[in-house]
């Protein structure tokens, strides 16, 4: 099927549009905030590095910048890029607009992993990589993810199916309150901070290793586009354009699990982004086409969730809102009124 002039200008329009919006929330995150920092100063101090040495004026907006907004903003791009991702891919597997790391329970089989290895695995251990969160993370939402899957083979009603997730999620949050209720008490205090969902206290190094992890899975997703969108034309047509199904949803699965176990890891349970970003994009492009709607999806979850962390971080000043309190509140809504249409369709 051919694309007209009119979608290419559309998906033109749309990319464009998020570039824009991405470029704006850049300078705002930077700008604003405790310490307000001039545009100017903001230039000076990024591409010319002013204010590095310590007898600078700009010293103190250099540290700012460079120490706490800058990798706190990159970070929110990177891992809300890979919700949306991960949400897309669940969407492609159970052929399902509400299926989401968060709803499904996948998040919450990451939180327990982590809980194990913040309170459980650090009383034998001295510290703990970002790596080895990551790995656990990734482990938990496997296992979640397969209960899930268990679940789906003997319920096809879309309802039914969000209970299962949610019921999954239960039990993995039962399981961590558990576990929590023989911690240390800065143990709980540290497991709390980080279940609430935030993306302060990022430094470079969690930069790094998040960016690459996410950056070589979408790249292995978008590289994956063709057979996806064989495969949303259903299974048959898919094995008649010579995919392997079996292997194929195995990858889906293990790469929608480890974009949301690295999201877990570094920034804690995020709710409804997987959900709401890619419908939002799917409207915005008036396509499902997975070469358009993959990095559409990407841009898409990082302008969301550079967004509500800057409201999370300034709404109430100095006090800080968890990240998922405010992608709820916007995400939410777009959840409620995709089951209203379900139902009326």
């Amino acid at each position: 099927m051919k694309t007209g002039p009119v979608a290419y200008a559309r998906y033109t329009g749309v990319f464009v549009g998020l570039a824009v919006v991405m470029f704006l929330l850049v300078v705002w995150n930077i700008n604003s905030g405790s310490v307000h920092i001039p545009v100017r100063d903001i230039a000076k101090i990024i591409f010319f590095r002013e204010g590095e040495g310590e007898s600078d004026a700009l010293h103190t907006a250099f540290n700012i910048i460079w120490k706490l907004r800058m990798p706190r903003m990159i970070t929110s791009a990177v891992l809300g890029g890979a919700l949306a991702l991960a949400g897309f891919l669940l969407q492609t597997y159970f052929g399902n607009p509400i299926a989401g790391p968060f709803v499904l329970g996948i998040s919450a089989g990451s939180k327990l992993f982590v809980a194990v290895m913040m309170i459980i695995v650090l009383n034998y251990v001295k510290s703990v990589s970002s790596l080895m969160m990551v790995a656990a993370a990734f482990a938990g939402a496997l296992i979640s993810m397969g209960f899930v899957l268990l679940a789906a083979r003997s319920i096809r009603q879309m309802s039914m199916l969000l209970v299962a997730g949610i019921m999954i999620s239960y039990i993995c949050t039962a399981v961590t309150e558990f576990i929590i209720t023989f911690a240390k008490d800065a143990d709980i205090v540290n497991l709390h901070n980080w279940s609430r969902g935030s993306f302060s206290g990022m430094d470079w190094d969690d930069v790094l290793i998040s960016t690459v992890i996410v950056m070589v899975t979408f790249v292995i997703v978008f590289l994956l586009a063709k057979p996806i969108s064989a495969y949303q034309m259903g299974e048959s047509y898919a094995q008649s354009m010579g995919v392997n199904v079996k292997t194929f949803r195995v990858v889906l699965i293990m790469l929608s699990s480890f974009l949301a176990g690295t999201v877990t890891a570094f920034a804690g349970p995020i709710s409804f982004v997987g959900i709401a970003v890619p419908h939002i994009v799917k409207l915005l492009l008036n396509t499902a086409k997975p070469i358009v709607v993959i990095p559409a999806s990407f841009m898409g979850g990082a302008v969301f969730c550079m967004l509500c962390d800057y409201i999370a971080r300034v709404a109430f000043a100095p006090t800080e809102l968890s990240i998922s309190t405010v992608t709820a509140i916007f995400g939410a809504p777009i959840v409620i009124i995709m089951l209203i249409k379900k139902q009326e369709s």
